[in-house]
């Protein structure tokens, strides 16, 4: 078997790792740190009912600069408390007003430009969060 530091998620079925494909990166490993902290809800993590973004929590809210502003306010504090490892540079929102399908998807496409810490490694991570 080889040698990664954890499993990628979803897992999969890998002729060189077995079972599952391993994360053989520091980037691919704080890229899948940060989009877990991101996509789960508080609560969901067993042991620790704080940890999570919850951005589907927002998918509903209205949509106003305090809403954008109270996720990209979650995401720092979140990634402080979690991941002090990762310097989020920005948090940004695809809301183009010629986009209508966006709205009526309820849909937050959502992206962070972050540094890992120690490594000087730059990467950008791309969501988007739909119902």
């Amino acid at each position: 078997m080889a040698s990664g530091f954890s499993p990628k998620l979803p897992l999969t079925h890998s002729d060189d790792d077995g079972y599952y494909t391993l994360i053989k990166t520091v980037k691919d490993m704080a890229s899948q740190n940060l989009k877990m902290l991101v996509l789960t809800n508080p609560g969901e993590r067993i042991m620790d009912s704080e940890f999570g973004v919850g951005i589907r929590t927002f998918l509903f809210e209205n949509n106003t600069p305090s809403t954008y502003e109270a996720i990209r306010v979650r995401i720092l504090e979140q990634t402080k408390e979690y991941l002090n490892y990762i310097d989020i540079r920005e948090v940004a929102f695809n809301n183009n007003s010629e986009s209508e399908t966006q709205f009526e998807t309820n849909t937050i496409n959502l992206k962070i430009v972050y540094r890992i810490k120690g490594y000087d490694i730059k990467d950008i991570l791309s969501l988007p969060i739909t119902v």
